[in-house]
């Protein structure tokens, strides 16, 4: 079987529960077609570089397959279909990659240093004590 790395550009009127939904769809084909799925992953409500259909934004999903040819492309096929998905790609890889994908890499990131950040405010502040008597 060959690896492959999906993206998934979904409307931005549907709520990220349905995401999920078209995810785990996605993830039932995959296996009734005799594959697997790794690793899934939720990017969020992102800006698009360009607008598709009148929208500005659309959330984005990655899957990681582990399946053979004639699975991704009915699952492509099922895609075309689905009026929810404004795009999709599929690329194939030589091994799946099981870390954080570089955009929740990156998110990670600056949740720790807000965090961090946040917390050295509230250390060096304090409360202030004064005023009138």
């Amino acid at each position: 079987m060959a690896y492959y790395e999906h993206v998934l550009i979904a409307r931005p009127e549907i709520s990220p529960q349905q995401v999920d939904t078209i995810v785990e769809e996605i993830t039932n084909t995959i296996k009734e077609l005799g594959g697997t799925t790794t690793k899934t992953e939720y990017w969020g409500l992102r800006n698009l570089t360009y607008r598709i259909r009148k929208n500005r934004k659309g959330h984005y999903a990655l899957i990681n397959i582990d399946a053979p040819a004639p699975a991704v492309h009915e699952l492509e096929r099922r895609l075309r279909i689905n009026e929810d998905i404004m795009r999709f790609k599929t690329i194939r890889v030589e091994e799946l990659d099981e870390e954080p994908s570089p955009i929740l890499a990156r998110r990670d990131r600056e949740e720790r240093r807000r965090s961090r950040r946040e917390g050295r405010d509230g250390e060096d502040g304090g409360e202030f004590e004064g005023g009138e008597d």
